[in-house]
């Protein structure tokens, strides 16, 4: 069930309380799916000045059939201490051990995660095909063995911002099952087209390097899970 929260308006300051979901069980509330994938669910106007505010909030994303928990954690929101009492009484539940568990900062990452699964992919190898990916678009000289340039026909400078820009799966795309991220750029949102090749390539680094792997409990698996084990 949703809970009553006060928010103030970015806008123009009022304070209102707004609907909030800190749980969402998408077997139970299934109309709940679609509304995280488009980022709706967090997502407020004010009724006040008709501003659109985004809700920051704390949520647990749980799909008890596909045996995956998401946990929204925006930064600051609890202290370390606080934090690691919580997992532990969320990880303690025996029936959680089978479960993929991860935990994110932002929307858009509890965003990124779930389209991620729903496709059937895994999330270690996608963020590994972006760490791939923006390597071999600065790496000037060598063949580019993904054919992102020649797709996209990027300059130089369009190469610079594309290493900086933080890249999110978005879906899987024809007939060739291509990899489409998308990515912040002059104001709007670009995609980016990487061949399936390339996340089969990075799943089989995966299997041959069993220390690449998730830390226990609700693992965050994003770039800096990435630097870790690639420099």
């Amino acid at each position: 069930m949703p809970a009553k929260v006060s928010a103030t308006c970015r806008n123009c300051r009022e304070k209102h309380d707004i609907e909030i979901w800190d749980r969402i069980n998408v077997r139970d509330n299934p109309e709940l799916k679609p509304k995280v994938k488009d980022g709706s669910l967090f997502v407020w106007e004010c009724p006040h000045c008709g501003a659109s505010n985004l809700a920051h909030y704390m949520t647990l994303y749980h799909d008890p059939d596909a045996k995956i928990m998401i946990w929204c954690l925006p930064e600051g929101l609890l202290q370390e201490s606080q934090i690691a009492a919580l997992e532990a009484q969320l990880t303690g539940q025996e029936a959680l051990s089978d479960y993929v568990l991860r935990r994110v900062e932002d929307v858009g990452s509890l965003i990124e995660k779930v389209n991620i699964f729903d496709s059937g992919l895994d999330d270690l190898t996608i963020e590994l095909c972006k760490y791939v990916t923006k390597n071999e678009l600065q790496d000037e000289g060598t063949p580019n063995p993904l054919s992102v340039e020649s797709k996209l026909n990027l300059n130089n400078e369009e190469k610079a911002n594309l290493s900086d820009a933080s890249l999110k799966f978005f879906k899987i795309d024809g007939a060739d099952h291509d990899i489409i991220f998308s990515f912040p750029k002059g104001g709007k949102m670009n995609i980016l087209n990487v061949g399936f090749n390339v996340y089969e390539d990075c799943a089989a680094i995966i299997r041959r390097n069993p220390q690449i792997k998730p830390d226990s409990g609700f693992a965050k698996i994003d770039s800096s899970w990435v630097h870790k084990f690639f420099r």
